[in-house]
């Protein structure tokens, strides 16, 4: 009974297919899936029905206001709540919710991030109702998913590209199919997320300067047990976790999102939750509200949520694995190997179309992943490098092998049944698992949009020059494995099935030239003629929405820096400095003591030294890094900035830990000003 009480709440609090369809009249649900299929508009007439039945449903759960719900260029979700209801003439409460109020909205776009896109007088910002993804109601509100725009219509949002690089795989996907005989009408991304995070006591987390500034500790010792033992890795979650973990699940199953699995990750306090596929847009949607729900219902149980990418420096970091593959219309997946020859070519031309992709747009894709957090995390022992790999895997590999060894023809040589499972190489940034890629680089506070909108117009511009040849081939099975064998051939480079850690792989990538990225790197090729020409060819992006991209991206580096920065220097001066001090003074007085009565106090003495010692190391390591911060060139670009600060600040920045954490080492815990690793990770009073 509990089972199927539970089967009845999913979705609840979701305006879903059944919902429209039970609802709505039949002309209007038709309209709507119309539109959202072929991304057309909806007929004024459809809107205000639609809108009716939404707020209609919307008050039966309790909703009161609405609100336009998008994704800035912030990687966060924002909306004003407005009222679903007005006042009439004669001074009465009436709805006030049609057509009008569903499909568009204004507000002031000043404070959002844009890249220099948007002037300071021109503030406004236009929302637009996204009817590729559902509507929801949450905290009495009704939540309409929205794009964002400037007065000009440039994209001040993460929706926009992404459902335009939707739009771009579908129609070069379908025209590929149809060249090869398929009767296909549409393509979708499909997207599962995994969401790799952190949970701390709220009030150890609290005292923790660094942690609430900046997401990660600045400072802090390793404690004697790290993750060694690997006994953190899927064991069973404490009672408060296990509590925990199905809150969020109640909270995801009324909103219509499944979490699949959820699972203790390798480091201490170190979680994951993993969500079941759906299409690239919605997948976007719903990891947002993941991120939400997992930092709110952690504060009710006196937890915080960490999804920094490294918030510990000496334990594994948090990424977010984004599972993609495409799938037709029909629910079939184009990256998984078929049962016959003739459905193998068409799974190895989708497979050449994504190695293609990798390669020719690598900068893009790793720009898709790229910030300052993620820097932190990226080619240590628990991540990819910042070399952009695909793994294969050996029975894959083998069957390239044979296609571009020219002796395969189709209709003469029939390539042999491929497997349907491939081993996974958890040190590869892009691996085939089977019937997907899984992307392992992005960062566990980063928005999946960015790296699906990359994903998908990379690939769609591979599918259409296959698409291009193939319509123009007098036979077209030949015709694809043509292309197969000549993509393979050229692009393999990017293939990697070993070591990705490895010392030897780092020299073997050098002689591949293949890129390594960091986040500087990457910002700075993001708005390069080889990118701007792909997005403008597909309509996903401007020249000027990608120069504004990459102002966004270093502007954040160098805040990030700088707030890191000055939240040490803070934290000593107001802290640790005193906390020592106090301690020498404590030690002095102990030896004086102990000296008067003619006890030995070389002990003392000896640490008081020590410590006054290392008090001096940290004060002229902490002058040198105010002055560093001081010294970041204004008067420069931006591009020079974030230079500066990598190769000034952060080594400035590190040195001051040394010292400090030291003297953690050193100082009883009684006197020591900031929560510990152990206590923060293990509960160690």
């Amino acid at each position: 009974m509990k089972y199927r009480k539970s089967e009845r709440m999913f979705a609840i609090n979701l305006f879903d297919d059944r919902k429209m369809k039970k609802y709505l009249p039949r002309r209007t649900y038709k309209a709507i899936v119309s539109a959202r299929e072929n991304l057309t508009e909806v007929p004024e007439r459809d809107r205000n029905a639609y809108a009716k039945i939404l707020c209609r449903w919307a008050l039966k759960k309790g909703a009161t206001r609405y609100t336009h719900w998008f994704q800035p260029l912030n990687n966060r979700t924002a909306g004003k709540r407005e009222s679903l209801y007005s006042i009439d003439n004669r001074y009465s409460a009436v709805l006030k919710f049609r057509g009008k109020e569903l499909e568009k909205g204004e507000g002031d776009a000043s404070s959002f991030p844009s890249g220099g896109m948007r002037t300071t007088f021109e503030a406004r910002g236009l929302t637009k109702w996204d009817y590729t993804s559902y509507p929801f109601v949450k905290d009495g509100c009704l939540f309409i998913p929205c794009t964002f725009a400037g007065a000009h219509g440039e994209a001040l949002d993460k929706k926009t590209p992404l459902i335009k690089s939707c739009k771009a795989l579908d129609v070069q996907a379908v025209r590929v199919l149809k060249a090869l005989g398929e009767n296909v009408k549409h393509v979708y991304g499909a997207v599962g997320v995994e969401q790799e995070y952190f949970l701390v006591d709220k009030s150890l987390f609290a005292q923790r300067e660094d942690l609430v500034y900046t997401g990660r500790t600045l400072f802090g010792e390793k404690p004697p047990k790290g993750q060694e033992f690997d006994d953190h890795y899927f064991c069973p979650p404490n009672d408060k976790i296990v509590d925990f973990m199905q809150e969020v699940d109640n909270e995801l199953w009324k909103l219509g999102i499944l979490a699949k699995t959820e699972h203790n990750e390798v480091a201490p306090r170190q979680y994951e939750l993993a969500l079941c596929y759906t299409r690239a847009n919605i997948a976007a949607d719903q990891n947002q509200l993941v991120m939400e729900i997992l930092k709110r219902t952690a504060n009710k149980y006196g937890l915080t949520c960490l999804l920094h990418e490294k918030p510990f420096v000496c334990f594994n970091g948090s990424g977010k694995h984004n599972n993609w593959s495409m799938l037709s219309d029909k629910d079939e997946n184009l990256l998984e190997p078929g049962k016959t020859p003739r459905q193998n070519v068409r799974f190895l031309l989708m497979l050449a179309a994504v190695v293609k992709a990798v390669d020719e747009y690598s900068e893009l894709l790793m720009c898709a992943i790229s910030s300052r957090a993620n820097d932190c995390r990226l080619g240590g022992f628990e991540a990819p490098k910042n070399v952009l790999t695909v793994f294969l895997g050996k029975p894959l590999n083998d069957a390239i092998a044979f296609a571009t060894s020219g002796k395969w023809r189709y209709g003469v040589d029939i390539l042999p049944k491929l497997p349907q499972n491939t081993d996974r190489n958890r040190t590869s940034p892009f691996a085939y698992t089977g019937n997907k890629f899984e992307f392992r680089s992005m960062g566990a506070s980063a928005s999946v949009a960015d790296v699906n909108t990359a994903l998908h117009t990379a690939v769609a511009e591979s599918l259409k020059q296959f698409a291009d040849r193939l319509e123009r081939s007098p036979n077209v099975m030949s015709g694809a494995a043509k292309i197969v064998s000549e993509t393979f051939a050229k692009h393999k480079k990017v293939i990697f099935d070993g070591d990705n850690y490895s010392e030897e792989w780092g020299a073997e990538a050098k002689m591949r030239n293949l890129k390594n990225f960091g986040a500087i790197d990457a910002a700075e090729a993001l708005p390069n003629a080889h990118n701007i020409n792909l997005m403008e060819r597909h309509g996903v992006l401007t020249h000027k929405e990608l120069l504004a991209g990459q102002k966004i991206m270093l502007e954040n580096y160098v805040n990030t820096v700088r707030v890191e920065g000055n939240v040490a220097i803070n934290i000593y001066k107001q802290k640790i400095f005193y906390a020592a001090e106090d301690y020498i003074n404590t030690l002095t007085c102990t030896a004086r003591n102990k000296g008067a009565s003619d006890m030995d106090c070389r002990t003392e003495n000896a640490l008081a030294e020590t410590l006054s010692m290392l008090v001096r190391i940290a004060e002229n390591r902490m002058r040198k890094l105010k002055k560093r911060l001081e010294s970041i060139p204004s008067d420069k670009s931006l591009y020079e900035q974030a230079c500066y600060c990598k190769e000034a600040v952060l080594p400035a920045l590190d040195s001051l830990r040394i010292p400090i954490d030291k003297l953690e080492t050193l100082c009883p815990k009684d006197v020591w000003p900031l929560p510990t690793y152990g206590q923060l990770l293990f509960d160690v009073n």
